[in-house]
């Protein structure tokens, strides 16, 4: 019986709108040929003058002035007689008006009529009328109605939601657990122990309080996690969402900026009332700088109303005069500096979790979870992955292992081997490599001297990064690459940023010193070259007529500032000492390369012919090198792959354009 019945209400099918509308333009239609009186034939102005104006069987002329149409009607007895007028598919009407006649003007019409009467001596029957369309009227009333119900319909309903646009202020947050299901948990979550520390004591306590309460403990209202793009910022909110069995809302800063004036506020109001009717909860708030960026500092104001607006109902919300108890608010940036004092203060987010790059521990973690998947060679040293990746990020990595499956796959393996992570690697820092580039065998020649100069002074300087791959194969825009290992050192001399400034200018001084002449490869160097001098200069204090001076601003208020914080004499002398540390050490690049010109001249045409050369072949150049990096230090105990230490990759890449 329950079946039946389901079965019934199944088969029931809800009224279509479609056939209102259908109904309606039938009726308009209809009550438009009543109006009208039946259908009558069209005729030409000259057929009129000649065969019905004046003539016996013509019952009356009605005269539309509005229209300029002469409506002729005929008597029943003298229809047989004009039959040779009708003509088309178009029956003859049984009542009149029989005939309708476009009317060049009311005056010409006058004056055929005052002729023709003059000529028979009888006066014609003419009504003039002034008329109006019932249909057309109908149509009109009714047509600005259908029109704003077609834009409620297709604007406001898809704009608001299900609620239509009464619904347009209300918070567009998703509910983790009501509609959708995270499957991620802090198991997922490689490196990071710290932040993870932090937010696994945020959802204890939101599963045990009373661990906290008992002495006295409060827990933080707010909790900023901070740190560069692709670092897991938005992966440790899904956790907290996996692991916490509370409702978890999140939601985009920028699902607050609507084109309605009000709207953010009155989102950010919807949301933390859903939160404080079901607390404890969890709000996480991802890209959090595109409503909290510092009020007041634009010159345009009006544009920035409506987000300022915002921020305030925000601070209002997360510590205001109100009571916000059980609601957590999470937070994630990659411009903490752009953002609200006021923001940033204790009792709104409490604590500022910062989520660094990972370290080459960290990135070992990481590079097992996303592992996992990937079906990997036998006996596959995962070693290697963190010590040739410094300075990537989750999100680089992640990209790494798919990248390196996909390369696999393109070659027809039946599983991913060390090569293939190799090659994804080079990849993803240098692009995809253009052997079908077509190169000169000039320019060829040009840019391995050139990476060959990078190349030597890197294996001769004690501080500069040492050597991990050179090729002139152009790969992405870059005409060649030289790859090299940085060291993972958290305080950087004065003596490592100037021997890296050398290595970085030994490919110009190299073309100088072979050819003669420069060219425009040194694109990427002198751009990074001349960054690092600057910095050198103005942020480091690290010169010799500026000691211990920096104009480096933290808070991020300088990019308001109406003048620059040091004068023009200042200025001045600061562009001297940037020219005199970059002179100097491109004569210090051309030095070293006259002193070693034979090895520079064998490596260079050793890339020539090879178009890669790796460490080793540096070392049977020039010999061992003298230094040891810190890494070497650390690890001088463990066994390494010659292939392994010279066949990929680092974190910076030099660019020849």
């Amino acid at each position: 019986m329950a079946d039946s019945l389901d079965n019934n209400r199944n088969n029931k099918k809800g009224f279509n709108f479609y056939w209102l509308y259908g109904i309606v333009i039938a009726v308009l239609i209809g009550i438009s040929q009543l109006s009208s009186g039946g259908a009558p034939h069209s005729l030409s102005y000259s057929v009129f003058e000649n065969e019905l104006l004046g003539k016996q069987g013509v019952e009356k002329i009605v005269v539309v002035r509005n229209d300029l149409k002469a409506e002729i009607s005929l008597f029943k007895d003298s229809v047989d007689n004009y039959s040779m007028l009708f003509t088309g598919e178009i029956p003859v009407p049984q009542r009149g008006p029989h005939f309708v006649v476009d009317l060049p003007s009311i005056d010409s019409f006058e004056a055929s009529r005052k002729a023709v009467e003059e000529k028979t001596g009888s006066p014609i029957a003419v009504y003039y009328e002034q008329r109006s369309n019932i249909g057309a009227d109908i149509l009109a009333m009714i047509w600005p109605i259908l029109l704003f119900g077609l834009l409620y319909y297709f604007i406001f309903r898809r704009m608001g939601g299900a609620g239509g646009m009464f619904n347009v202020t209300t918070s567009k947050a998703k509910e983790v657990g009501k509609d959708t299901t995270v499957n991620v948990s802090f198991k997922d979550v490689a490196g990071l122990d710290g932040a993870k520390q932090e937010l696994e004591e945020i959802v204890e306590f939101l599963r045990k309080p009373e661990k906290y309460t008992e002495l006295g403990g409060k827990i933080p209202k707010g909790a900023l996690l901070v740190g560069p793009p692709g670092t897991g910022k938005t992966l440790l909110a899904k956790a907290v969402a996996g692991e916490a069995n509370v409702p978890f809302f999140s939601m985009s800063g920028s699902d607050f900026v609507e084109m309605f004036v009000g709207v953010g506020a009155s989102r950010v109001r919807d949301l933390f009332k859903k939160a404080k009717d079901k607390a404890p909860s969890i709000i996480f708030i991802d890209e959090i700088d595109a409503i909290g960026r510092a009020r007041g500092k634009s010159g345009a104001i009006s544009s920035n109303e409506e987000r300022e607006n915002t921020l305030n109902q925000l601070l209002t919300e997360m510590d205001g005069f109100g009571s916000n108890s059980g609601v957590i608010i999470l937070a994630a940036t990659n411009r903490a500096e752009i953002l609200d004092r006021a923001l940033m203060r204790a009792g709104r987010f409490d604590r500022q979790i910062q989520v660094e790059l990972p370290d080459i521990h960290e990135r070992a973690a990481i590079f097992n979870v996303h592992l996992r998947p990937l079906k990997l060679a036998e006996g596959f040293d995962r070693a290697f992955l963190s010590k040739q990746t410094p300075g990537f990020s989750g999100a680089d990595i992640a990209n790494v292992c798919n990248e390196a499956a996909l390369t696999a796959a393109r070659k027809g393996k039946s599983a991913v081997d060390k090569q293939d992570f190799q090659d994804a690697i080079d990849r993803i820092i240098g692009g995809l490599e253009k052997k079908n580039k077509i190169v000169t065998d000039e320019e060829k020649k040009t840019i391995a001297v050139h990476e060959a100069g990078h190349a030597t002074i890197s294996w001769l300087l004690e501080y500069a990064s040492p050597l991990v791959k050179v090729t002139i194969v152009p790969r992405g825009k870059a005409l060649g690459a030289a790859w090299y290992q940085p060291e993972e050192r958290q305080l950087t001399t004065k003596e490592h940023l100037l021997d890296e400034m050398c290595s970085a200018l030994g490919g110009r001084a190299a073309e100088e010193l072979v050819f003669g002449r420069v060219g425009t490869g040194a694109l990427n160097d002198l751009e990074k070259v001349n960054k690092q001098a600057y910095a050198m200069v103005t942020y480091y204090g690290m010169s010799d007529r500026l000691p211990n001076m920096c104009y480096y601003d933290s808070t991020g208020q300088q990019e308001y500032a109406f003048r620059s914080p040091y004068s023009e004499e200042r200025a001045r002398v600061i562009d001297e000492e940037v020219s005199k540390i970059i002179t100097e050490q491109y004569e210090r690049a051309k030095a070293i390369l006259r002193e070693n010109a034979d090895s520079h001249l064998k490596l260079a045409q050793l890339l020539v012919e090879r178009e890669v050369i790796f460490t080793d072949d540096v070392a049977a150049i020039f010999g061992p090198r003298k230094w040891k990096g810190r890494e070497e230090l650390l690890h001088e105990s463990e066994t390494i792959d010659p292939e392994t230490a010279s066949s990929t990759d680092a974190q910076e890449v030099k660019k020849e354009e």
